[in-house]
């Protein structure tokens, strides 16, 4: 084979060259249009306010306490319970992420006492409330003790605070929120927290639910963009089980910290 002579050597050099360099640009132009294409493709996913996409478990018959020589009260306020937990902003925030206007909110601390004025309810006897087998919230174990759901929102922070207390024992003797069906809208419910804090809620309605029926959204979903409360007990006519029918709701709002 004869041997490439200097003119032709350069010339298939400079071809070679060429070629290089029209691949490199066109690879340039299909990497940046793949950049383009990946960042239009790219989008945040929007955030709902905090709270939201609780999915409550479906609506149950209350389960009631058994009556004991203890005094352990017959009737229960058992509600059916929330499974899913939500977490709260830390506090300070005043705004959400859709744009709308959160209220005053504190940290998590425990209730120490409650007081409704109203209907002369006083107590500083709390225990810890947690969903039972059958789907519904346990109960305080005596009359005279009010119960928190302890998955849920504490007083003051965002979202629903709920506890639930007794109406009577099974021989009569009334318990702590005998005359939670009395109290109005406009009323207040006082209370005081493991931190120091002596909060005000304003009821903003009372009203009476069949246990069959009980509003689990109601209850537990609420404003996730305010604090809020629920007090729970039972109530109506009671059946031959001598198990009331009702469960007695009062609503309320944070109104001063």
């Amino acid at each position: 084979m004869p041997e490439s002579t200097p003119k032709q050597a350069s010339r298939r050099v400079t071809t070679g060259v060429a070629a290089a360099a029209v691949a490199t640009a066109v690879l340039l132009a299909v990497g940046i249009l793949a950049l383009v294409l990946g960042l239009q493709g790219t989008s945040v996913p929007s955030h709902s306010a905090t709270g939201q996409g609780l999915d409550p478990s479906a609506n149950q018959p209350g389960a009631s306490a058994s009556a004991g020589a203890n005094g352990t009260p017959a009737h229960s306020p058992t509600t059916p319970a929330n499974p899913s937990n939500s977490t709260a902003p830390d506090a300070g925030s005043d705004q959400d992420t859709t744009g709308g206007t959160i209220g005053d909110f504190l940290p998590a601390s425990e209730p120490t006492a409650i007081d409704i004025p109203a209907i002369g309810v006083h107590s500083t006897r709390f225990v810890p409330l947690k969903i039972q087998r059958d789907g519904t919230l346990s109960v305080p174990p005596t009359a005279q003790e009010v119960g928190l759901y302890d998955d849920g929102p504490t007083p003051g922070q965002l979202g629903p605070a709920v506890l639930a207390a007794h109406v009577d024992t099974p021989d009569g003797v009334p318990g702590i929120f005998a005359k939670l069906r009395e109290v109005k809208t406009g009323d207040l419910v006082k209370v005081t927290r493991r931190d120091g804090t002596r909060l005000t809620f304003t009821v903003d309605r009372v009203a009476a639910f069949q246990k069959t029926q009980f509003p689990t959204h109601q209850v537990y979903d609420g404003d996730f963009a305010h604090a809020e409360i629920r007090l729970v007990t039972c109530g109506g006519p009671t059946d031959n089980r001598n198990e009331y029918r009702d469960n007695v709701i009062v609503f309320g709002h944070l109104t001063s910290s």
